[in-house]
């Protein structure tokens, strides 16, 4: 069966995303749309060229103009948002007025809880909407789903992920892979974990680790950063006793990262500097991207979930880890892939009906196990291990 799909936003993601889902969501047509119609026609043409055949459209949209989205989505079976997420709110009304299925790259837990209250809305609509479905939150959610699947009973359950270059280069051994708005989002907020089964907020910055995670990859440091949890720790608490998330760095980068936290430089109430009123986080933009901003350079992606609890009546964990890089052959970068990749997955099922209707985390509304067979056809390479600990 074919489909026609709309994807939202031609920056990095949106375009993983509309080749994910022109090559493995047996797309009919996916319309790939932005406010500049110049961005969207090259991305076009990349993604086509990529596939050897015709399958992306190019369209003009400002995703402000709801009635412009929604005449846009008329027709199209799923819809994935790449653009900033404060506008997804609005696009999720928009998607389920025009009967399409919705999920976003996300990057705020608040707005995709209020996502969620659309839900009556959305069965009688008969369409699915997923919020936060990118990296983390999003791919590393249903790894969550799928390692606690792999037990009987899980206990406890620990995440790890980041995003970090191949060849680490000074000052910061980091290489930006993703808007910057969303990086000192998740600087700057307090995560939401489950700690003694109950949500608990814990300050950003703060917690700090190593860990050795072998794979060529060896010794990083992690430490606690907002937003990777998602809704998880809602819909687990009194079910699992810990579930936390933290954000992985090479060795250093995290003593030069809490500096600028400590300074007020991600703040975003304005301070008057010479009488001039000036942002603290534009300030930080400004001067911190160009410092980790190397187009050259390749990246590398992990995201670890290890799950304890019991399997056959006895003491046990399980394992899963994604490791990925940058693909020489298609030019997408690992971020693209776990993250573009990820949510055009979704995109997919929905289409194919394999979401349920209604509005949820994905954790209660993506099939894991599908999800993952996906995830290996396309190449990433996922590694699993469940082994008695007594």
């Amino acid at each position: 069966m074919a489909y026609t799909y709309a994807v939202l936003g031609a920056g990095r993601q949106g375009t993983a995303a509309a080749y994910d889902i022109a090559r493995w969501g047996e797309a009919e047509l996916v319309i790939l749309a932005d406010v500049r119609l110049e961005t969207a026609q090259a991305a076009a043409r990349r993604v086509n060229q990529l596939l050897d055949r015709t399958v992306v459209e190019a369209r003009h949209l400002d995703v402000s103009n709801l009635p412009a989205v929604e005449a846009l989505l008329q027709g199209v079976d799923s819809v994935l948002s790449a653009v900033p997420y404060y506008m997804n709110i609005e696009l999720t009304q928009a998607a389920i007025g025009a009967g399409a299925s919705f999920c976003d790259l996300g990057g705020h837990t608040g707005i995709a809880r209020q996502q969620h209250e659309f839900d009556a809305a959305a069965r009688q609509a008969g369409v699915s909407v997923i919020p936060n479905c990118g990296q983390v939150p999003g791919l590393g959610t249903t790894m969550v789903v799928y390692t606690m699947g792999l037990l009987d009973q899980t206990v406890d359950v620990l995440m790890w992920d980041g995003g970090i270059p191949q060849k680490p280069r000074p000052p910061f051994n980091y290489l930006l892979t993703f808007n910057i708005e969303g990086l000192t989002n998740e600087y700057a907020e307090p995560a939401v974990f489950l700690r003694d089964w109950k949500v608990t907020e814990v300050e950003p910055m703060t917690e700090l680790e190593t860990i050795d995670l072998g794979d060529g990859i060896g010794v990083l440091e992690a430490f606690v950063a907002g937003g990777g949890t998602d809704t998880m720790p809602w819909t687990y608490e009194g079910k699992v006793r810990t579930l936390q998330n933290k954000t992985l760095r090479w060795p250093g980068n995290f003593t030069q990262i809490r500096a600028f936290y400590d300074l007020g430089l991600w703040d975003l109430k304005p301070v008057e500097v010479k009488g001039v009123p000036v942002v603290p986080r534009d300030v930080f933009h400004t001067l911190f991207l160009p410092k980790v901003t190397y187009p050259e350079d390749k990246d590398l992606v992990i995201v670890r979930v290890l799950a304890k609890g019991t399997k056959d009546g006895r003491p046990a964990q399980a394992l899963v880890q994604v490791t990925d890089r940058h693909d020489q052959v298609t030019g997408f970068t690992a971020m693209e892939r776990c993250t573009g990749w990820s949510a055009a997955i979704v995109a997919e099922l929905m289409a194919r009906r394999q979401t349920p209707p209604g509005a949820g985390g994905v954790e209660s509304m993506v099939p894991a196990v599908p999800f993952m067979e996906e995830l290996r056809k396309r190449g990433v390479p996922v590694r699993e291990n469940v082994e008695y600990t007594e």
